[in-house]
Parts: C-alpha cells; structure tokens; sequence
C-alpha cells in the first residue's frame, strides 16, 4: 500500500511538474499585443467551399467590401494602414532574371493572359490587368477589370516603396535556382534591412536561401508537420525540436489551445529559439488554410502573446487588435 501511494504522489508530482512549465497562468500576461501578418496585403477574399489545388479564387470572390487587390502596393499600404506588421506576398522569377510579386503559377484566373507566370518578362506581366478576371457574381460583372493594368509590381519596387517595413516572401515553387537568386537579391540589401525579411517556400529553395544567408529566418514547406508532431511529442518537455527553431510555428486557431505551453510558455520558448509563433485561422481539414478573418475567430485567442496572427482582413481584424 505504501509503495503505491509513493507511485501515486510521485504521478502526481511529475503531473503538477509539466502543468507548471507549460502553464502560461504562470507565465504571465504579455505586454505586447500579437503582431499582425497581412496575408497577401489586402485583397478580395472569397469562399474556399470546394476549393481544389488548381481553382481559380478571382472568379469567386465576396461581393467587393474594398477597392484593393492582392498583392499590388496600393494593397499593401492599406494593409500597414489597418495595422499590419509584417506583409505577406508571392514571388516568381520572370526571363529577364528579376522577381514579379503575383500568387498564380499561371496568369490565366486573374488576367487577360495566358500561359505559365514565370515565363514571362516582367514587363510582359506589368502590362496585364490583374483585376481583369475578378467576379462576384458568376461572371455578370467584372468590378475590378480595366483597374488592374500595371499594378502588378516587381519585388524591387515593393522593396524601395516600403524600405522600413517586414515582410515575408512566399517561393511558390521548389527550385534551389530560386531560392539562390532571391537570396541574391535580399542578401545585396545593409544587414539591418535583410532582418525585416522571412521567407517560406518548398524545401530545396529554402536549403539554398539558407545556405546563402544562414542567419535568415526560413520555414521550408517540408518542415511545418514535423515540427508540429515532434513538438507534440516532446514540447511538454520545454524542448523545441530543431525542424521548429529559426523558423515561423504556424498553428491553426482551434488547434492552437492544444499546444504545449500555449501561448505565452510556447511563444517565450519559439522566440528563445528564434522562431515566431504564428495563428492561423480554423482548420477544416483540408489543405487550404485560413486566416483570422473575422471577430468571432479574434475573440477565440488570447487578448495577449508574443506571437502573430494571420489574416486576410486586416482591416477588419486589426483595428481591433490595436484597441485591445
């Protein structure tokens, strides 16, 4: 009997041991509001019902709440205006060796055009309307067609038109060329401005964006589901695997409360490893993710933690968020 009351307490002991150091109660409240990253700036969103890999989203849109487009300058201001810390947007390299700022692989959804994005000059891509494509309505009408020629910028533009802003650049491919040549580009910039900048993308391109510039914050599209399953296994430890370190620890919101030490126990322990913990909005399980897009998805998090939100609708999010 005295053995198994031992047993018992000491169950008990190592029980109140990992609560303690993965309780943010114990942590603290954070000082800091979270960080806001506009995902693709501000753009038109649209319903994911039935989303496949290759839908075209312009042909689905909302009924327009705002003038702005994905991806274009005008987009980003809006975005830093409603708050945004950090930008997010989508790079591809074009024939003339320099980098377009557009999501699709193709320009045929949004644009007047055909054929594959990254075959293209940049001043090929710069002459189409990026808004041509866009319906809410199957097609009856085309708010945004005619407004969108020559909005699509080049990376270097979007660097000098925002030179004291954060951002986080997507590859939309695999390829180490890519990733060399970006690094190429981010690695010519004073050491101070290159901090401003994290990328993600496919494996290989991030191995090579990393190799050149090791001290670059990365998140190879490989690495998210061993991180999350190995931090699963191992975070009640206080442990930070090293596929989550120097990295982006992106977690759905209704996941989110599940996770070792959330929010501020996990957000100290990422940032003691350099990397950032970043929400997303519900996961309904399947491939597409979410941002936090509306207020009922806000009020789900914590008003506090040293982390960031990803969102869609920065302009209806984000004035909320500066208010808490």
């Amino acid at each position: 009997m005295r053995k198994r009351t031992i047993a018992f307490l000491g169950i008990l002991a190592a029980a109140g041991a990992v609560w303690a150091a993965n309780s943010s109660l114990l942590a603290g409240q954070s000082e800091r509001r979270p960080m806001l990253i506009a995902h693709r700036g501000l753009g038109q969103t649209y319903s994911h019902v039935g989303l496949g890999r290759d839908t075209c989203t312009a042909d689905r849109i909302y009924p327009p709440e705002h003038a702005y487009l994905e991806n274009t300058i005008a987009g980003f201001k809006a975005a830093f205006e409603a708050g945004a810390d950090i930008v997010e947007f989508d790079v591809h390299p074009t024939t003339d060796g320099q980098f377009a700022v557009f999501h699709d692989w193709t320009v045929d959804c949004r644009t007047e055009g055909k054929g594959v994005t990254r075959e293209k000059s940049l001043a090929e891509l710069k002459a189409l309307d990026v808004g041509y494509g866009y319906t809410a309505d199957g097609g009856k009408t085309f708010p945004f067609r005619g407004k969108g020629v020559g909005l699509m910028p080049g990376l270097d533009e979007v660097l000098a038109a925002f030179p004291d802003r954060r951002f986080l650049i997507n590859i939309k491919s695999d390829d180490i060329t890519e990733g060399s040549l970006l690094a190429n580009v981010i690695g010519a910039m004073p050491a101070e401005r290159q901090k401003s900048i994290m990328v993600y993308g496919g494996g290989k391109a991030m191995q090579a964006y990393k190799t050149a510039l090791p001290e670059a914050v990365v998140l190879g599209t490989d690495r998210v589901i061993p991180c999350l399953l190995r931090y699963a296994a191992l975070g009640w430890s206080g442990h930070v695997p090293a596929d989550c370190r120097n990295t982006l620890f992106m977690l759905p919101a209704n996941y989110a409360p599940f996770a070792w030490g959330f929010p501020n126990r996990l957000s100290e322990r990422l940032a003691a490893n350099g990397s950032t913990l970043v929400v997303l909005g519900d996961n309904d399980g399947s491939r597409h993710s979410t941002g936090v897009d509306d207020l009922t998805t806000l009020e789900k998090l914590p008003a506090r933690f040293d982390g960031a939100i990803w969102t869609n609708r920065v302009d209806r999010i984000g004035p909320a968020v500066i208010a808490q």
